[in-house]
């Protein structure tokens, strides 16, 4: 029983590890996403996208069997995260000065309140498909808690499953503290848009290699998908995404001052 409990305990600390990290990305796509409303229409827009982060991961733990089970559902997730960081990256890097007046966060300026709270709801939606896709993949290695083998929730045994209610609580918490902070930062350091929106489509290639991979489409080889190479690919790649585009955002903004 003590080493079932020590595994819980490792299993819990990874993954609150873990989203932790996918809850800062999160955060910094909102903050983004509200960065060209009023001040008090931002707190208002973070507060429903952070209520709907909150739903949806919550959903997302009572579903994660039908996540798991449809390739399309990664693959619409996938595809809106890397719209949004195409389109931004393409109206503030490639569009001609003339066409990008008014671009702001993955939209236009002056995108109404309403449909800022939506694009940011979608985009909750897409990372709390990523969010509890990860957490399944570490622990539904966990054995069920003794005595407990036959209590299920959503499809996965309650030991399983509390680990990544936890994981997930802990994330959106972070979360919530994040993303006020990185509002301030994206005025500080404006170039960490650019940052932001490459992690999110970072994040849409992590969900597309699991739809190509999933094994009802198989398109590459579904061991990858699931291996530890191609996890150690992705975190190192968004580390230093992170990392390294902070310092680059740091440096310009001494070198502007």
């Amino acid at each position: 029983m003590e080493a079932i409990l020590l595994e819980y305990a490792w299993v819990i600390i990874v993954l609150i590890f873990l989203e932790g990290l996918l809850a800062a990305d999160n955060a910094v796509v909102m903050a983004v996403m509200v960065k060209h409303l009023p001040k008090e229409q931002q707190k208002k827009a973070l507060f429903y996208g952070l209520f709907g982060a909150f739903v949806f991961r919550f959903a997302a733990l009572f579903l994660i069997t039908i996540l798991a089970k449809y390739w399309q559902i990664q693959a619409l997730g996938a595809a809106y995260l890397l719209f949004i960081s195409i389109k931004h990256l393409y109206d503030n890097h490639f569009k001609k000065e003339d066409e990008e007046d008014g671009v702001e966060g993955g939209g236009k300026k002056g995108s109404g309140f309403w449909m800022t709270v939506l694009k940011v709801e979608l985009a909750d939606i897409a990372f709390a498909i990523d969010s509890m896709l990860a957490a399944v993949a570490i622990a539904i290695t966990l054995p069920p808690l003794p005595g407990y083998e036959d209590v299920m929730v959503g499809g996965i045994n309650i030991g399983p499953f509390s680990v990544m209610f936890l994981g997930g609580f802990v994330g959106l918490i972070i979360m919530r503290f994040a993303a006020q902070a990185f509002v301030g930062l994206l005025n500080k350091y404006p170039t960490l848009e650019t940052t932001a929106f490459l992690i999110v489509g970072w994040v849409g290639v992590k969900l597309a290699v699991l739809a190509l991979g999933h094994e009802n489409l198989a398109i590459i080889d579904p061991g990858f998908a699931h291996s530890t190479t191609w996890k150690v690919i992705f975190w190192i790649v968004l580390l230093t995404l992170a990392i390294g585009g902070y310092v680059v955002s740091v440096m310009k903004g001494k070198k502007d001052a």
